[in-house]
């Protein structure tokens, strides 16, 4: 019995100590037995948890796109024990086990929820291996089970096409993510990726905002290890790059990264151009173009 002592007398015996049994709900008098209450409820959180994930709340975890089932599933408990608390008997516990196993098939045996599971875990992968919110990955998994209601994954690789839900996630939340940085994390083809990524594009619709390079400011001056004056003076001259339409129809990373390589230049701290450029990804000739043109728009010398 797991018990719990409670600095609390028996109201009965005077003498007795009261016990509290977690398991059974439970309030016992240990010397003359007598049962202050039963079936108690337990309000704080699990002492473990039943499912994959660190939640040990008793509601369960929240409903999600991102799970193949949405998280609305049921289980079967691991505690070896009926609703009263007692243990059960062997050849119960023999029963219990195959009907977990085949619990556990009945939830993947359609081919999509097979497709789910697996594009799914991708994609959680995908999520600590890039560093991205919840939100965005949510949109992504929103994006990919359209895909799959519109028969777009057949003949597809699920790889190639959770990544394309996935980048188009991240330019609908205006989350700075590249196309290369995708193909890399998921060690699918650039080219394949962005095949799949127009498709999405096409079939669905989909209205993309414009990038900002201001958002891929912080970004790069934190890869390249830049303080923050340079990261501001850099904000600063991006905005006056936009007030007067110079970044329009530039790439918005290689235009951050000119206007960090610039902002170094203005205050004395010494970064090359190739350090700066693979961090933002881009090349070092489009790096000095940049830079040409801010310099020659902006005035700075």
């Amino acid at each position: 019995m797991m018990a719990s002592t409670v600095q609390q007398n028996c109201p009965l015996c005077i003498d007795g100590i009261i016990l509290t049994d977690a398991t059974r709900g439970e309030e016992i008098c240990s010397k003359c037995g007598f049962v202050l209450s039963q079936r108690a409820e337990e309000l704080g959180p699990e002492s473990y948890s039943y499912s994959d994930r660190d939640d040990l709340s008793r509601c369960g975890i929240p409903a999600s796109l991102a799970i193949h089932d949405m998280g609305l599933a049921t289980i079967i408990g691991q505690t070896g024990r009926d609703a009263t608390g007692k243990p059960l008997s062997g050849a119960m516990k023999s029963m219990i086990e195959r009907l977990r196993i085949w619990d556990t098939r009945s939830q993947v045996c359609r081919p999509t929820d097979r497709n789910f599971r697996k594009a799914f875990s991708e994609l959680d992968r995908l999520k600590d291996k890039i560093v991205l919110p919840d939100t965005v990955i949510e949109k992504a998994a929103y994006i990919y089970r359209k895909a799959v209601g519109k028969r777009l994954v057949i003949g597809r690789s699920i790889h190639v096409m959770i990544a394309a839900s996935l980048y188009a996630a991240c330019r609908y939340s205006d989350t700075p993510r590249t196309l290369d940085e995708i193909a890399v994390a998921n060690n699918v083809k650039r080219k394949e990726l962005a095949r799949s990524y127009r498709l999405l594009l096409n079939k669905f619709d989909l209205k993309m905002p414009l990038p900002d390079p201001i958002k891929c400011v912080v970004k790069i001056a934190r890869t390249v290890g830049l303080n923050e004056k340079t990261a501001r003076k850099a904000l600063q001259i991006l905005n006056e790059a936009s007030t007067r339409e110079i970044s329009a129809g530039k790439d918005p990373m290689g235009f951050a990264a000119a206007a960090l390589y610039l902002s170094c230049v203005i205050n004395n701290e010494r970064n090359t151009q190739s350090k700066i450029a693979k961090a933002a990804n881009v090349s070092e000739v489009t790096i000095r173009n940049r830079y040409k043109e801010l310099t020659a728009s902006l005035k700075y010398h």
